[in-house]
């Protein structure tokens, strides 16, 4: 069977960099072998997922040099690409499970739920659902079904031993049974959860290796589980190392830049964002730190991926990106470059209605303007916390923080909604928090309109611009404490409703 790999992400964000490394590990073994890649859309979370994200997710990959041989928008045997558009395929599924007696439906509800959790969790058990609903007689579930009660379907999971699998980087990995929760296979909307389709559509597609990120080995089991219930041969597993940041903790927007439009929107070159993703926990034989993506699939062994927690550090990126524009480029190639990035008569077209009342002559333009060009500006703290009490100023930052990551789609009217909605549950006049935000945003007191400002920034510099002014007010002494945040969370979920991690 030819070898076949696929990424799976779900476009419920912005694009996020962890993605485009899992791609190109997944291409690059695909590529070697002889094989294909088949980029396919989990979108089950319908209440998250969009065709913004989706599309996003795409053009970012594609910007990377990153391709598919199969997928929403390449033809391909084993579509549809879009697990949305499975949800008949996978229903099949769920009943064959039921029919043979390793799935169950459950009517527990969420109250139910978290009493038995906080329970276990109160005598330090494992959390996992107890199998209440396990045992109940076939007429019971139907006078239950009758009477209109809503269920989920879950994965009948055995109580005793453990879970043995191999892992291509590992060896053998065993976990034991009792840590496994009975997983919800098919939600009360009809829709699968990721496990169930995942594994289906795993099969149907013919992958031949799943190659995917660490987070995944506690959840092996319950596709393993799949597998056999199925009575179908289980792929190659390998879970590659998660990204890094200098500090070691996971890879998080908090402490550095993840989605890939950042580096796009920031200056850096596509094929940089590429080669240093190929250096995450991966060596060349020849020990090369610059490479392409095909010099990568040349030489490429999973073999010779390390298991340290890659770092992902920004500092070398940027060293790195330099050594490109120095070494790899000729200077008209760099002034291309440039002027494909932002200095193009399409970016500075959507500055000009704004900048225009403004100009006296040219040369206005660049101080006007410039910071829509910046990673992001320098910061002075009398200029930015004005009239604001600085701990203040720290809340409202942070609670806009929170609020634009929830932001769709990122367009003006949608920007100045959201100003005026933080300004009336925050009990203060929308003109008493701009000058805070016209400082976060330009570093000046009065630059082009806010709102525009925003738009044209896009969500990934706009929203980083925030967390620089947090982390400036953190080093001036005026941080959000542990016990501040959590009490800001407290305040934000009352006002605001849940946010998104």
């Amino acid at each position: 069977m030819p070898v076949r790999t696929r990424i799976a992400p779900s476009p419920t964000g912005a694009p996020h960099v962890g993605t485009a490394y899992m791609a190109l590990f997944n291409l690059a073994f695909a590529r070697k072998n002889g094989g294909q890649m088949i980029l396919r859309i989990e979108d089950t979370d319908q209440s998250r997922s969009s065709n913004e994200s989706e599309t996003a997710i795409m053009e970012s990959l594609q910007w990377l040099g990153i391709e598919w041989d199969e997928g929403p928008d390449k033809d391909g045997k084993f579509g549809p690409y879009r697990q949305s558009e499975r949800k008949n395929i996978h229903a099949q599924h769920v009943q064959i499970l039921r029919d043979k007696g390793h799935a169950y439906p459950c009517f527990c509800t969420a109250n139910r739920l978290k009493d038995v959790r906080s329970e276990q969790m109160a005598k330090k058990e494992t959390p996992r659902y107890d199998g209440h609903c396990l045992h109940l007689s076939q007429e019971e579930v139907e006078n239950k079904i009758t009477a209109g009660e809503k269920f989920v379907i879950r994965l009948k999971v055995p109580t005793d031993g453990e879970c043995c699998f191999t892992d291509e980087l590992r060896g053998e990995v065993k976990i034991d049974w009792k840590q496994i929760d009975h997983q919800i296979l098919q939600k009360s909307d009809g829709y699968p959860t990721y496990h169930l389709a995942n594994v289906v559509d795993d099969h149907l597609m013919r992958i031949t290796h799943v190659i995917r990120g660490e987070e995944w080995i506690s959840s092996t089991p319950k596709h393993v589980l799949l597998y056999k219930y199925f009575d179908w041969d289980t792929p190659i597993f390998a879970h590659l190392p998660l990204l890094r940041n200098p500090d070691k903790s996971k890879l998080s927007k908090r402490k550095n830049p993840t989605g890939i439009n950042y580096y796009r929107d920031a200056g850096f070159l596509p094929e940089v964002i590429s080669n240093y993703l190929g250096t995450m926990g991966y060596t060349l034989p020849d020990q090369r730190e610059i490479f392409s993506i095909e010099e990568l699939t040349q030489s490429f062994d999973i073999r010779r991926v390390s298991l340290g927690g890659p770092i992902f550090d920004l500092a070398k990126l940027k060293w790195l990106n330099g050594r490109y524009l120095r070494e790899k480029l000729s200077e008209k190639e760099v002034v291309e470059r440039m002027i494909d990035w932002k200095i193009n008569s399409g970016f500075i077209q959507k500055i000009i209605p704004h900048a225009l009342q403004r100009l006296e002559n040219f040369s206005d333009f660049m101080p006007l303007s410039g910071f829509l060009f910046q990673d992001y500006p320098e910061l002075e703290l009398s200029s930015l916390i004005g009239k604001f009490d600085a701990s203040d100023a720290s809340k409202l930052i942070k609670t806009c923080e929170w609020e634009l990551e929830k932001l769709a789609p990122w367009n003006r009217h949608q920007i100045c909604k959201l100003f005026q909605n933080l300004a009336e549950k925050e009990d203060k006049k929308l003109k008493e928090i701009l000058p805070l935000f016209f400082q976060v945003i330009s570093g000046e007191s009065v630059s082009l309109p806010l709102f525009d400002s925003i738009e044209i920034l896009g969500p990934d510099l706009a929203r980083l611009r925030l967390r620089k002014a947090l982390e400036f007010l953190t080093s001036e002494g005026f941080g959000l404490s542990k016990k501040g945040l959590k009490s800001l969370e407290k305040d934000y979920r009352q006002k605001y409703g849940d946010r998104i991690d």
